[in-house]
């Protein structure tokens, strides 16, 4: 392993930590102070700007070299996330203040994320791709399992400022992995044009692509689901189950499917990862219809294994896919409408959830998702270059004078 992959991997493992305590401390420190509507302030500010900002960010990551995007990135984070330590611990919490240095650091996340999808494909060759992919799955996920416990002990041992001021930090240390870092290959550049023109072609080259866009509107459906199922699902447990014990062991069981999945996905055999992906997504129907059936808790776990397994699976071959499959100077661009789709759907979920549930029900809702999440990602299967394997972008429209091969995965 070359030493750029090995400060690639520690790097966005340290930001990924860094990234996961910030909504658990948030969270601690102005429900003692304030009120759910202040919270839901903060938060909503630091999701808005991932959404009105990730079109912008897909046209900078595809612009610029994508190690000094996510290097700046990194920087802003910190400097919001130290303000914030210097916040908590001057005892006065300013709503307002958390509001706007959370806007800061969601604009942030929102520039860094289009970047890394384009930086692993200059610094990792195309046979690597899978396995470093499916590294940093990994590694996201455990940051999201750890980062709560350790958010919550943080703020029992030293409060809620320190913790921001330890989470700035760790965003200085991953953007000191990013310096001088070299490059597998020469990124490819677009001829610059106008911020609109090039937005626009990054829209045209997405359209080039059906299984791009089918899969995203599958992923779309799948992660408005999950905000079902995470809404009403621990409500369910609770009603239904015996208690917050249940719900706490099945969803311990679905993070160890999910670590499982991303662990498999480099190491199954895959000759047409693209119909990995949309099984992965559509088995995640499984908890869908067993929470809305009301079956045993054991039953249930079993199926959030099964589905989460399938979600963790998809992460690294989507990932890769995107990566082999886009011209890399595209890359920014096109995954930015992913990221965006993502981003969006699951709050969506979370935020509707209950109102429906109260109206309807729960067991409507989540047979309707789990039917949806089905067809939207095995309909995918229909079409035919789901079923290629190729080994290099295909070129986009429009544009000359460059071989295929100079942009070989």
């Amino acid at each position: 392993m070359t030493s750029a992959i090995q400060r690639l991997l520690v790097g966005r493992t340290v930001a990924a930590l860094a990234t996961a305590l910030i909504p658990t401390t948030l969270t601690l420190a102005v429900v003692r102070t304030g009120s759910a509507m202040d919270l839901g302030l903060v938060l909503s500010c630091e999701l808005l700007p991932m959404l009105v900002l990730l079109p912008v960010a897909g046209v900078v990551a595809d612009r610029f070299p994508p190690q000094r995007v996510v290097l700046t990135a990194d920087l802003i984070r910190a400097a919001a996330q130290l303000a914030i330590g210097a916040e908590l611990l001057n005892g006065r919490v300013r709503i307002l203040d958390l509001a706007l240095l959370s806007a800061i650091t969601g604009g942030a996340v929102a520039f860094g994320t289009p970047a890394v999808r384009t930086l692993v494909a200059a610094v990792v060759a195309g046979p690597e791709r899978l396995r470093i992919n499916a590294q940093l799955g990994a590694a996201q996920g455990l940051a999201q399992i750890a980062a709560p416990a350790a958010a919550g002990g943080l703020m029992l041992l030293v409060g809620a400022g320190w913790s921001s001021l330890l989470t700035g930090m760790l965003f200085i240390a991953s953007a000191t992995t990013l310096g001088g870092m070299r490059l597998h290959r020469p990124l490819q550049r677009a001829k610059r044009s106008t911020f609109l023109g090039e937005l626009h072609e990054g829209w045209a080259e997405t359209r080039r692509h059906p299984w791009f866009l089918a899969n995203v509107l599958g992923h779309g459906v799948w992660h408005l689901a999950a905000g079902f199922l995470l809404t009403l699902g621990p409500m369910i447990a609770v009603r239904h189950l015996g208690g917050d014990t249940a719900w706490v062991v099945i969803a311990e069981v679905g993070t160890v499917g999910m670590v499982a999945g991303i662990y498999a996905a480099s190491r199954l055999p895959m000759r047409h990862p693209l119909v990995g992906v949309a099984v992965g997504a559509a088995v995640f129907a499984l908890p869908l219809a067993a929470f809305a059936l009301l079956l045993p808790t054991a039953i249930i776990a079993t199926a959030y294994f099964v589905g989460m397994f399938g979600v963790g699976l998809l992460s690294p071959l989507w990932e890769t896919t995107m990566q082999r499959r886009i011209p890399q100077e595209a890359l920014g661009r096109v995954g930015s409408f992913d990221t965006l789709i993502s981003f969006a759907a699951r709050p969506l979920g979370l935020a509707i959830a209950a109102p429906v549930s109260a109206t309807i029900g729960t067991t409507t809702p989540l047979l309707l998702g789990a039917a949806l999440v089905i067809i939207a990602n095995l309909a995918i299967l229909l079409l035919p270059d789901v079923w290629e394997r190729p080994s290099a972008p295909s070129s986009p429209a429009g544009r000359t004078g460059r071989q295929d091969a100079t942009r070989a995965a």
